[in-house]
């Protein structure tokens, strides 16, 4: 149930990464987590009055949807037609200006459809042409932007992947990016949470026959630019990532080079690209530096995972400089620790926890 998909990436220039200094970090669990590893709280969106929404867990490994308000007050629902059995349920990944939200669903054959909650709690659910129907096929939808629109991507029934666009009116436009590949495993993934921007055009990333990784922006038009990042690998499961973009079109995300090492990167629009490591990331494979959301100003947050396997989250302000941080309470084992998400235009910064019994918590940290 991670955000961070198996499509993952890496880099190169070092920049000095100084020690949390003024922040507040509150955790959370929405009622009705469950307690056992697995199980919990996921924060994955947060919008620009610090509304989060996101997912837990319940101790039957069902997904519910959940809304936090700024007083840590909780709204949970479930779409209509969702699942009750382990594995399946209601996931939300992103919420508007105004409160909607987008996300999907596992039904009883663990088939995903996407679905709109309007902030009046009205639900929508949809599915793109072409979608699947078999266990773990289906609509994916993980983006919602102030105008309405959605992002996503559906898995077809040969496992291929291919990106979606749903206006506000309903209207579903499917979408491949120019080289993806077309067997299992392969094909088009718009960037989670934050790849779509106020404009229309998405970000994300494909991979090619080769399962080679590389980076698109889609203009609104329908247009594409794929880019990859140098010092990126050229082997399957390596090359350029896209964890999303800003309103002003700026990119980012991590790489992946050749000994499966993550890097993290800025795209700027004119192409121009700046690559960085946060210092205190591990030099191994799995390890290293991962971008995951980044704000209007051109801040980034995301996480760094160290030579132990733990991760930690950190944030780059627009002149470079990078605090790091650890919500409290998080595990430092590995595959625990702190994984930070998004961040809106005020600073906030919301995100994930798991801690040292592998149950997960949400958290947001304020300047």
């Amino acid at each position: 149930m991670n955000r961070n998909q198996a499509w993952k990436i890496a880099a190169v220039i070092l920049l000095c990464c100084g020690l949390a200094q003024a922040q507040n970090i509150v955790t959370f669990d929405a009622p009705g987590a469950g307690v056992d590893s697995g199980q919990g709280t996921w924060a994955e969106g947060i919008n620009a009055t610090g509304t989060i929404c996101g997912y837990y867990v319940d101790a039957a490994d069902v997904g519910h949807g959940f809304l936090r308000g700024n007083d840590d007050t909780f709204t949970t629902f479930n779409a209509s037609g969702a699942g009750t059995g382990s594995g399946q349920g209601t996931l939300a990944f992103s919420v508007s200006p105004s409160g909607a939200v987008a996300g999907y669903y596992m039904d009883a054959s663990t088939v995903a459809h996407g679905y709109l909650r309007a902030a009046s709690g009205t639900m929508t659910s949809f599915d793109a042409s072409g979608a699947g129907t078999g266990s773990g096929q289906g609509t994916f939808a993980v983006n919602i932007n102030a105008a309405g629109a959605i992002a996503g991507y559906y898995i077809d029934s040969n496992g291929v992947y291919h990106g979606f666009v749903r206006a506000a009116n309903g209207t579903i436009t499917s979408f491949d990016a120019p080289g993806a590949g077309t067997g299992s495993g392969e094909g088009t993934l718009p960037a989670s949470v934050i790849g779509l921007d106020p404009a229309g055009e998405i970000s994300g990333v494909y991979a090619d026959s080769n399962v080679v990784l590389h980076g698109f922006l889609r203009a609104a038009s329908g247009t594409f630019t794929t880019f990859s990042i140098s010092g990126g690998g050229t082997g399957m499961g390596e090359g350029t990532n896209n964890s999303g973009l800003n309103p002003r079109g700026v990119t980012m995300g991590p790489y992946i080079d050749s000994t499966m090492v993550d890097h993290g990167y800025i795209r700027a629009t004119n192409g121009d690209v700046v690559t960085f490591d946060v210092s205190g990331a591990g030099t191994g494979s799995g390890q290293g530096t991962l971008p995951e959301g980044i704000n209007e100003s051109g801040a980034i947050t995301g996480q760094y995972i160290d030579s132990s396997g733990v991760n930690h989250g950190f944030l780059r302000d627009k002149s470079g400089a990078i605090t790091t941080f650890d919500a409290p309470g998080a595990g430092t084992g590995s595959g625990q620790g702190t994984v930070p998400l998004t961040n809106n235009g005020v600073g906030a910064i919301d995100g994930y926890d798991i801690d040292s019994s592998g149950v997960y918590h949400g958290f947001v940290r304020t300047p």
